[in-house]
């Protein structure tokens, strides 16, 4: 049965106006500040220091935080598919929420918990260890991580957990009554399983932790020298070079679009290998 025209329109047009009114509409008037000195900005904004030292500060970040939250969070995933589905369930509302918080909240709450004078550090004092290294690892770039990791571990959980909950553990039982080990039960028969699942799960942590800046703001201020603060002070501390500002948020754009690009161009590849073989 055809869908009528009107139909399809009627069921397209909400989704498309609220595309339009909270992306293209936010990203033509960026484009058109970017462009408006020739594109010239573009050449400012790729020339400086700053961008590619802000670029090399970013990737570290991303890397390291996004890394320790997949791996941390596969692990919590596949903990909880073992479960039973009254007390899974519990668990993934706790863990999911996180995801409730802005960045400034989670920043400040890892100030009151492991700043200076935070809880754990002088619980950790008390050990003999001196408070001040602590609350300067909080605010060291390693620190940011650390603090990233907590709203991007739910995120790994909440997308890695139906996997693992629809998995057939028969197939590893299987292997190993045949004599595989269990790490290579799970290194040749879960992981290739998951690997789509889990490839674009790290691009979205990691697309999300490089375009993040309340975070890193609240957290460690502009001491930190990555993109999405760079892109802070030109608007908020000189502001007067707009189109610079305008076109390295559009290149931010586009760094983030292509990191989960290439999660989304994974998974689709590895789905028209699975329907060919």
């Amino acid at each position: 049965m055809t869908m009528r025209w009107w139909v399809f329109i009627l069921l397209v047009a909400p989704g498309a106006f609220v595309f339009a009114l909270f992306f293209v509409l936010p990203l033509g008037s960026v484009a058109i500040d970017a462009f408006a000195d020739g594109g010239s900005a573009f050449g400012r904004t790729l020339k400086a220091s700053r961008f590619w030292d802000g670029l090399a500060g970013s990737t570290k970040l991303t890397v390291t935080a996004a890394s320790t939250s997949t791996i941390v969070g596969v692990c919590v995933a596949l903990h909880l598919s073992r479960l039973g589905e009254t007390v899974r369930a519990a668990l993934a509302f706790v863990i999911a929420l996180p995801l409730t918080f802005s960045g400034m909240i989670v920043a400040y709450g890892f100030i009151l918990a492991y700043g200076r004078a935070g809880f754990f550090t002088q619980l950790i004092a008390g050990l003999g260890l001196e408070a001040a290294e602590i609350a300067r690892f909080l605010f060291s770039p390693y620190g940011l991580a650390f603090a990233s990791s907590y709203y991007l571990i739910p995120r790994v959980v909440m997308l890695m957990l139906p996997v693992f909950v629809n998995f057939d553990v028969a197939q590893l039982r299987a292997a190993e009554s045949l004599g595989a080990s269990r790490l290579r039960a799970l290194t040749e028969i879960l992981l290739p399983q998951i690997l789509p699942t889990l490839t674009g799960t790290f691009c979205l942590v990691a697309a999300v932790v490089f375009g993040a800046y309340g975070t890193a703001l609240a957290l460690v201020g502009t001491q930190v020298n990555i993109l999405p603060l760079h892109l802070y002070s030109l608007v908020a501390e000189t502001g007067s070079d707009f189109p610079a500002a305008a076109a390295l948020a559009l290149v931010l754009t586009g760094l983030c679009s292509s990191i989960m690009a290439v999660g989304e161009l994974f998974a689709t590849r590895s789905e028209l290998n699975d329907a060919h073989s």
